[in-house]
Parts: C-alpha cells; structure tokens; sequence
C-alpha cells in the first residue's frame, strides 16, 4: 500500500477567526465605556483573562486577583463563572458570520474560534478577475447579486504574511498565490464587518488547511491577520518550503491534532529528561532514523489510534486533510456541572440541584427553541429532551504524598423527562424547584441511599435523548411564552473586594459534542468548553482555566 502523502492539499482555503480577549471583549460590548478602563475576568480568585488596556499597565492571565489590584488600584473586576452570557454572545457571532460564508461551511471551535472554508468563494471570484486591471478588482459575495460585494487590489495580500517579505517579494502568479492573496481580501472584510457590526476584533489566519490557519494566525495578534505563502509542497534540496520553515520553528505541544500526552511522550524519547523541556518540530523531523514507523512504537500503547506515526509524521509536515465541519444547529444533550468543596447533607444537595437545575433549564429554553409567528406567544421546542441524568463523583481521598487522588468515575442515574418542564410560560425557578422535588432527588437517593456523610465534589445534571419536532410545530406542554433566556441579560457581577468561596465552586456548561482536549487543538487564549480532569482533585475543569485552577490549589495550601 503506497504511503500517504507528505505534500500538503492545496485545493482549500480556510480562514480561522480568534476573537480577540473574548471574554473581556462581550463585557466591553455590553458596556462600551468599559473599553478604556482596565478590565479583568474573574474565576474563583484568579485573573482568567484581562483586556488590553488591563495588559498595558502591567496585568496578565492567570495572575491572582489581590496581585492585580495591587499593580492596577483602578482595575475593574467582574465575575466570569457563569458561561450562558459568553455562549449566548459566541452564537450570535457564529449566526452573524455564517450566512456570509457560500454553503455555510464555518465550523465553530469552543467560545471563541471558527473555521470558514472559503474555497468556492474564492475560486467563483479567481475567475472573475480581470487580468489586464487587477488592481481595480471587485469581490462578489453574492454569485446572484452583482452588486453585493467590494473593491480591491488583487496584486497584493491584505495584512502580514509569513515569510514576512513575502508580500514585498516578487509576486508569483500560480492560481494558489491569487487565490491566497483574494481570501487575504476577504479575511480583512469579514473581520471589518465583526468589529463595525457587533464590536469584537478578531486575528485571521489564511492558510490551506485547518491546521497551518490556526497556526499561522497566531503570528501577528491581536486585531490582525497572517496569510502563509507558497511554497506549500516539497521543495528541492536547497530551498526551503515555507510551510516546513513555518513549523520547524514550534514547539511539538503547539501542533493541534498532536496535543500534550502524545507531546510528552515524544519529548521523553528525544530528551529522556524533563518531558517539559521543549522539543521542536525541526527537532523531531531531524532525528536520526526517525520516521512514521519509529513513532508508531513510540506513541503505541493502551487506546492508542491506529496509524499514529502516520498521523503525527504527517501534522509536522503540515498535512492536515480535517475537513470543516459546520456545526449542528441542535445539540445532542445539554449538561451543567459543578464542584464543590464537600456535600454532606440533603438540604445542600437539594440546594445545589436546584440552582443547577435553574441553569440547566435556562439554557435548554436558548439552544432548544425558536421564534414562530404561527403559535400564541410566538415561541416553538425545535426539540424535546426525553431523558433527565444525574451524576455524581465523590470527594478523592487524600494520598501519601498529601495530593488528592483521581477519585472514582462518575456515577449516574436516568429517569424520563416529565413533560411539565417543557412548559414554558412557567418561571424557570419554578420548574426547577419541581423538577428536583419531584424527580432529581429520587435519582440522588438510588444513587447515594444513606442518609448523610456522602463527601460529593461534583454533582451534573443533564438532558439528552433529543427528539426533533416537525417543522410544522406541535404543542408542547404550554410553551407559548417567551422564555426567560430571551430577556435582556442580567448584569455583569462586579467585584468590589475579593470574594472567598468556601466551597471554592465554580459552574460548568459541559461540551455538547464531546472533544477530547488531548487533540491539542484548545489552545485559544479564552475558554473552551472541552474539559481536563485536574491532577490534583480530579475535578474536571475547562481547558482554559486548568493553570488558574492549579494556582487555586497552591493558594489553598499555602
């Protein structure tokens, strides 16, 4: 069987969005003024992200709230547990961008990243060109509308490139440079239309695949964007191809679709020393004997994909085939989450449930439903949840060394969903209230049957087994009212002092499609919503906050 190639597909081209401070930014939204005060993002009390003017005076992520505000007296802190606003605000800017993209191929990566594959925007307008007045060019948006669109330079790419005298250089006129430098174009119109139209930046990577887009995107951030240059495929031995040239220079954990298990494995067979010291991709392509086979024995092992050399061997020479993937428009469940210090009583449990339940119920009432003008109230389930889950996980003991175990696996409990939830011109409070008396703390006690003393750290509750409805609408319960999710959002908590929790607590809206963050792939400067279990309590934390959360812990011990 003939090996898979190492030239990378240049049929494509992808663009990759980053908001830029996302977090930060959807507060900035909300409150303009905010913009030019120094502004922080706080989970427990850490700095989970801050904004630019914050940067400016001196403050970064994951620094402790008490050290901030003594570098920056005048810093704003508002709280960012609660994740409905950021999800709500992603959504809008994902439906906002969508239609703009021909075949709405954009698909979303965690809160605060999309990749649009542009390729039939592209090459409809490479054919538009006129070659005798190229630089009096006009991208159609529309292939029905002649008019919708904008002019441009189609002799030059829009923003940094990397080589970064690319642009400067000779200019080559293969179809792959033209098409590059007409998506440069369009990259710097949409990222125009995001800010003047809603108000978030964004940084644009243009590349022919998902991989080198989200990479070089990277390169010139914030409020920017970085077009990779052909040479894309092998070169001859004395010229370097950019894509190569581009990769040598990072780090192996830096590579989606390699992340840091598989990362840290390399590093220990290359080094055998620290498996934290950083290995590069020049390093690991110009090891002696290295190749696909050697790193199938090297990655091999308990789970392992199959082929993983072949896989790895291929990312490092930038061949990525990962198509993009618009994003289902129904979630398959919903789950919300939280961890807390111990719970050891009824009354706390009932406690906890409830305001799960408000969070869950709140959120099924934004992803679930739509506008009808066909129904009383105007508001139609596009789906029906059939199942209620709950799952718990018990405190992890204490170790020898005095760290906290991984704990046991989670334990859940199903039960069907009674109809009365769906009726939405009932308060959510409410609804909540019922759901846990009536069904939730039934499945708690099947799943704890003694009275107390449980020791629980983390409690989920969950719909799934989702049903679509007909397009046609059928009643549900009484769900004409506009659901609470639809009214204005409730205002940002700001933070006078630095709040304590004693249960040091924090929610989390679980994945809908379950991503595996060992891809590599989250590496984004905001959230995630893929989690990964702590090493230290076992908690599953997202992605974005497990370094605040390992600070947390020597917080609490210190």
């Amino acid at each position: 069987m003939a090996s898979p190639s190492l030239s990378p597909d240049d049929q494509r081209i992808i663009v990759h969005l980053d908001y830029d401070c996302f977090y930060a930014s959807v507060f900035e939204v909300e409150h303009p003024a905010w913009k030019s005060r120094p502004l922080a993002v706080q989970q427990k009390q850490i700095v989970v992200t801050c904004n630019y003017e914050a940067r400016r005076r001196g403050l970064r992520k994951l620094q402790l709230i008490r050290e901030a505000k003594q570098i920056c007296p005048e810093l704003l802190v508002v709280l960012g547990e609660d994740l409905s606003r950021f999800r709500d605000a992603s959504k809008d800017l994902y439906h906002f961008l969508r239609p703009m993209v021909w075949g709405g191929r954009v698909e979303k990566l965690g809160l605060d990243e999309l990749f649009l594959d542009v390729s039939h925007m592209v090459d409809y307008n490479v054919d538009q060109l006129n070659p005798h007045d190229l630089d009096h060019s006009f991208f159609h948006l529309d292939r029905h509308d002649p008019t919708r669109g904008f002019v441009f330079s189609a002799t030059t790419v829009q923003g940094p490139t990397y080589p970064a005298d690319g642009a400067q250089s000779v200019r080559n006129d293969t179809r792959l440079d033209i098409r590059l430098r007409l998506a440069s174009h369009l990259a710097a119109y949409l990222r125009a239309q995001l800010e003047t139209q809603k108000g978030y930046t964004a940084t644009a990577g243009i590349a022919t695949s998902k991989l080198l887009a989200k990479l070089v995107g990277s390169t010139h951030k914030p409020n920017s964007q970085t077009t990779l240059l052909p040479p894309y495929g092998p070169s001859p031995p004395d010229v370097q191809g950019n894509v190569r040239d581009f990769l040598d220079g990072h780090q192996i954990r830096q590579i989606p679709g390699i992340g840091s298990a598989l990362a840290r494995k390399i590093t220990a067979h290359l080094t055998a020393a620290d498996p934290d010291d950083p290995v590069t991709v020049r390093d690991l392509r110009r090891c002696a004997g290295m190749g696909p086979a050697r790193l199938d024995r090297i990655l091999s092992g308990p789970g392992a994909p199959k082929e993983i050399g072949w896989r790895v061997w291929r990312l490092i020479h930038g061949v990525d085939t990962a198509e993009v993937l618009p994003a289902r428009d129904l979630p398959t469940q919903i789950s919300i989450e939280d961890t807390y210090g111990r719970l050891d009583t009824i009354e706390q449990v009932r406690k906890a449930l409830v305001a799960l339940t408000i969070s869950l119920i709140r959120r099924m009432r934004t992803d679930l439903t739509e506008p009808a003008t066909d129904v009383p109230r105007g508001l139609r389930w596009l789906a029906r949840p059939r199942t209620l889950r709950l799952s718990t996980r018990l405190r992890p003991p204490v170790q020898a060394n005095g760290t906290r175990g991984l704990g046991g696996n989670r334990v859940s409990r199903s039960a069907p969903l009674p109809p009365f939830v769906l009726h939405l011109d009932e308060h959510i409070d409410a609804v909540a209230e019922r759901l846990v008396q009536e069904r939730t703390l039934s499945l708690f006690r099947r799943l704890h049957p003694e009275p107390s003393g449980w020791n629980l750290h983390l409690m989920n509750v969950a719909v799934t087994n989702l049903a679509e409805t007909a397009s046609s609408g059928q009643d549900i319960g009484r769900m004409f009212q506009r659901p609470e999710s639809s009214r204005p959002q409730s205002p940002p908590v700001v933070v006078e002092r630095d709040p304590v929790s004693a249960e040091g607590s924090a929610v989390e809206e679980t994945p809908l499609s379950p991503t595996s963050d060992e891809d590599g792939w989250g590496d984004s400067d905001e959230d995630r919503i893929p989690s990964v279990p702590c090493a230290t309590c076992g908690v599953s934390i997202p992605h974005f906050a497990l370094v605040a959360h390992q600070v947390y812990h020597s917080v609490a011990e210190s």
